[in-house]
């Protein structure tokens, strides 16, 4: 279990989540239920889904949370070129939050990467440990 506010990457996407929210304010009122709605449900849910899940007990259960978050990432892009195709977005605001959210991008695939290695050793550590006891058992 760790403080989700240490990671970099939950910083990150709680900046961008505040970014977002902040230009579709100027979204026309039509796409209050539609398209701001999406675009504030994605990008709130990468900084969530990283809180709860560095308050899991196991490794594997926070990784499957940062998963989500990735996922979530990847909606986020495509709503904010959507968003940039649909003339809501000007051309600097969509090259600020696409740049963001490459970045947030990368950073998931990076600690997703981290995780899966210590599950590996972890779990190779494991097979170690049985293994050691059978041939114990087997000596003794």
């Amino acid at each position: 279990m760790q403080n989700y506010r240490n990671l970099l990457v939950w910083q990150k996407s709680h900046q961008l989540t505040l970014e977002v929210y902040r230009v579709t304010k100027t979204f026309p009122c039509d796409e209050q239920f539609g398209l701001t709605s999406q675009l504030k449900r994605a990008c709130s849910s990468i900084p969530t889904n990283l809180a709860e899940g560095s308050g899991k007990l196991t490794q594997r259960e926070f990784r499957r949370y940062v998963l989500i978050s990735f996922g979530s990432s990847n909606e986020l892009e495509y709503l904010l070129f959507l968003s940039f195709e649909l003339h809501y977005l000007t051309e600097a605001e969509f090259m600020e939050l696409d740049a963001q959210i490459k970045e947030v991008k990368r950073m998931l695939a990076g600690l997703i990467n981290a995780i899966s290695k210590k599950i590996i050793i972890s779990g190779l550590f494991i097979l170690a440990l049985i293994t050691s006891c059978y041939f114990l058992y087997y000596l003794v």
